[in-house]
């Protein structure tokens, strides 16, 4: 079951999620939360040709692929902050990563998860905002050694596949988030490798 924005805003009052910062009136619709870009990007580099003359591969499932060591790495990664004034063009074939400036904390107990779904004002231009990753599991963001943990923020894969530079804005309203009743408590929360994201906190120039 989907929540109303009834619901999300008695869900954030009483504690059962964590939203911070907490949202306005503004960011709700019907069935939806908007959440805001921060401050900082991150865009894949494109890699030197290898000695071998052959494309470099990536193999995600093979044992000791690192995708987290790899976004560390300025030989194939460079984070870049979001100009205040003049935003940040993402031209037509372009991918970066982002984050939300809210952060999340969806406690398993309380049998909520949700979904990031793009805001159609920027499908229509031809961005997305997530690749076929939009489940925000029941405990993300959770810490239960610590109730009033703030949560964490939400990694965005944003990527143009229009034909026209399009600027992004701090804090510009570029998901939203659905959330979902959960029939049961899970018998455990997030766990995966990404239980511990942080933003890339490049702040703004």
């Amino acid at each position: 079951m989907i929540l109303s924005d009834r619901e999300m805003q008695a869900a954030i009052r009483d504690g059962t999620i964590l939203i911070d910062p907490s949202p306005d009136e503004a960011s709700f619709t019907s069935t939806a939360l908007d959440l805001h870009l921060d401050g900082g990007l991150l865009g894949w580099r494109d890699p030197s040709p290898p000695a071998t003359g052959q494309p470099l591969k990536l193999y995600p499932n093979r044992s000791g692929f690192d995708i987290r060591a790899l976004m560390d790495n300025p030989n194939h990664s460079a984070k870049v902050a979001i100009d205040s004034k003049e935003g940040f063009d993402l031209e037509p074939g372009k991918f970066v990563l982002g984050y939300t400036r809210e952060k999340i904390s969806l406690p398993h107990q309380s049998r909520i998860a949700a979904r990031v779904e793009g805001k159609s004002s920027l499908a229509r231009l031809g961005v997305g905002v997530h690749v076929t990753a939009p489940t925000i599991h029941a405990g993300f963001g959770y810490n239960p050694e610590d109730a009033k943990h703030p949560g964490l923020p939400i990694q965005l894969e944003i990527f143009n596949l229009g034909n026209q530079i399009v600027v992004l804005d701090v804090g510009m309203p570029i998901c939203q988030l659905i959330l979902e009743e959960v029939r049961e408590v899970p018998t455990k929360g997030y766990q995966g490798r990404f239980s511990s994201q942080q933003s890339f906190n490049l702040g703004s120039t």
